[in-house]
């Protein structure tokens, strides 16, 4: 049985800022930035609510590469703190923190609302902090209120209006999830893609199937055609995933011998002899950069 180790140590230490070192550079306008101000009001107001992530100290110098949290270093900066809570990671090889996580999703930021509601900062004081209304507030806190835990696990990383998860509570855990991987494959967290799945939804699947969906804009005939069209093309999308990556190792191959032949110089003589349209085709597929990519004409 293979033994797991944790990536980070469980102490929070408490680093002078002149310990902190960048591993990355913020643009010139980030300190001009909305969000960059939000975090600056926030941390003056309820204090910092997440640890930095950061590396071991060096063993000459002293000083941690941060990982994760250059907005919040830049605002303790201009706050001037002289001290800052950290993370130690336990990984010294090239930790990717920022590119896996996201912590200013929509997820991320409702539990970032719970943890500074659950230590005693009112409402009103968080809405100050973040300059919104007290109601958005409340909507960021009940965010995932009625969301099986395997649908917010699909959703931790993406951007997503409220509305989204409106729709979404309304239908039982297995159409969440089938729902959040459909938003998810086709990378479309919209409220207006949300709504047509809520009404292309079976009633059987729906929390409350005798309340009738109402969707803008569409008769109870339209969304019943709408429902069916829609369990036709998740069908058909789900058949087109489960052979997408066999299908792309195959183009690969294919591409792979063309470019093989054309370098083959009685291969490519004949070609352009007897078959120059051929070699043309087989040209333009050997230099497509990638496969998504339109074969040129």
């Amino acid at each position: 049985m293979t033994n797991l180790t944790e990536a980070f140590d469980r102490d929070i230490l408490h680093l002078t800022l002149d310990r902190l070192l960048p591993s990355r550079l913020l643009g010139k306008d980030v300190p001009r930035s909305r969000k960059f101000e939000q975090i600056r009001v926030s941390m003056q107001e309820i204090g910092l609510i997440e640890p930095l992530s950061v590396t071991q100290p060096d063993a000459r110098s002293g000083l941690c590469a941060v990982l994760d949290g250059h907005l919040r270093l830049a605002a303790a900066r201009a706050l001037g703190w002289p001290k800052i809570a950290c993370l130690l990671s336990r990984d010294d090889e090239g930790y990717t923190y920022n590119k896996r996580v996201n912590r200013l999703a929509t997820v991320q930021e409702h539990f970032m609302i719970l943890r500074a509601l659950e230590r005693g900062v009112s409402e009103e004081r968080l809405a100050r902090a973040l300059d919104l209304d007290i109601d958005t507030i409340r909507r960021k806190r009940d965010l995932l209120a009625g969301i099986c835990p395997e649908a917010v696990e699909l959703l931790k990383e993406a951007h997503f209006h409220q509305d989204v998860t409106r729709h979404l509570r309304k239908m039982k855990p297995a159409r969440q999830i089938e729902c959040a991987e459909l938003m998810l494959s086709v990378n479309n967290f919209s409220a207006t893609y949300a709504e047509a799945l809520l009404a292309a939804t079976p009633a059987a699947h729906l929390v409350d199937p005798a309340q009738p969906k109402k969707v803008r804009g569409l008769s109870m005939d339209q969304i019943a055609r709408m429902e069916q069209e829609m369990s036709l093309v998740q069908s058909r999308f789900k058949a087109i995933e489960q052979t997408y990556n066999r299908n792309v190792m195959q183009l690969v191959l294919a591409r792979g011998y063309v470019a093989k032949l054309l370098g083959n110089d009685a291969v490519a003589r004949w070609l352009g002899r007897h078959q120059p349209e051929v070699r043309d085709e087989f040209r333009a597929i050997v230099s497509a950069a990638t496969l998504d990519e339109e074969t040129p004409r």
